[in-house]
C-alpha cells in the first residue's frame, strides 16, 4: 500500500472530481467531432474521429478494470465511486465509434454491413463489444444489480472479454501488433496479472459443479 492510512475523499471532492472526469471526457468528445465536422481533423477527418474514439475506448476500459487495483493500492475505497462512471463512457466512445462508422462511411446504407463485414471481419468483432458493453451499461443501475443478485458480477466479468475484442479488433483492423497494438497487448497482460486472484477465483466457480441433490426416501 502507498499510504499509511486509508484515504478518505469528501463529498465536496468526489463532486468536483467527477465533473472534472465529466467535463474532460465529454468536452474532448464534443470537441472533436465539432472539429471533424468543421474540418479541422486533418485530411481525413472521417478516420480521425474513428481513431479518437476507437482508441478513447480501450483507454477507458483501460482505466477500469485499474480502479479497483489502484483503490487497494493506495487505499482509497472512494475510488470505486468512479468505476461505473468511466465504464459507462467507454460504452458512450464505443457507441460514437460504430455511430461514426455507421453515418459517415456507410452513409446508414445497412444492406452494404454484411459485405463489410464479410471483407472486414474485424467490424463483427468489434460490434460484438459494443453490445456486451451495451448489456453492462444497462445493467449497471443498482436497481437492476439488486435484482440479478449474483448473477450481476458473472455477467460484468465479461468487461475482460470486451477488452480483449476491442484490442482484437483495434490490432486486425491495423494489420498488424506492432507498434501501438503491442503497447496494448502488453499492458492488457499487466492489467489482467494485477487481477489475476478475481480471475482464478472466477474461473473455478464456473468450472465448480453443483452437488447433487440427495433423493428424499418414501
Amino acid at each position: 500500500m502507498l499510504l499509511k492510512k486509508p484515504l478518505r475523499l469528501s463529498r465536496p471532492w468526489l463532486l468536483g472530481l467527477k465533473t472534472l472526469v465529466h467535463l474532460y471526457l465529454l468536452g474532448y468528445l464534443a470537441l472533436t467531432f465539432y472539429q471533424a465536422v468543421t474540418d479541422q481533423l486533418g485530411a481525413d477527418p472521417v478516420q480521425g474521429l474513428l481513431n479518437f474514439t476507437g482508441i478513447g475506448t480501450v483507454n477507458l476500459l483501460f482505466a477500469t478494470l485499474t480502479i479497483s487495483p489502484m483503490a487497494r493500492w493506495l487505499p482509497c475505497g472512494d475510488l470505486m465511486r468512479f468505476r461505473r462512471m468511466v465504464g459507462l463512457y467507454a460504452f458512450a466512445y464505443a457507441a460514437c465509434h460504430f455511430s461514426t462508422y455507421l453515418v459517415f462511411e456507410l452513409q446508414l446504407n445497412f444492406s452494404l454491413l454484411s459485405s463489410e463485414i464479410a471483407k472486414r471481419p474485424y467490424i463483427l468483432v468489434g460490434f460484438s463489444a459494443l453490445m456486451l458493453l451495451l448489456a453492462l451499461s444497462i445493467t449497471s443501475f443498482m436497481a437492476i444489480r439488486r435484482k440479478m443478485g449474483k448473477r450481476w458480477q458473472q455477467l460484468h466479468n465479461l468487461v475482460y472479454l470486451c477488452l480483449f475484442l476491442a484490442l482484437l479488433h483495434y490490432s486486425w483492423s491495423l494489420k498488424t501488433v506492432w507498434g501501438d497494438p503491442l503497447i496494448y497487448w502488453a499492458a492488457t497482460l499487466l492489467v489482467l496479472y494485477t487481477r489475476r486472484q478475481k480471475l482464478k477465483n472466477w474461473w473455478l466457480s464456473k468450472r465448480r459443479k453443483p452437488a447433487p441433490v440427495a433423493k428424499r426416501a418414501s
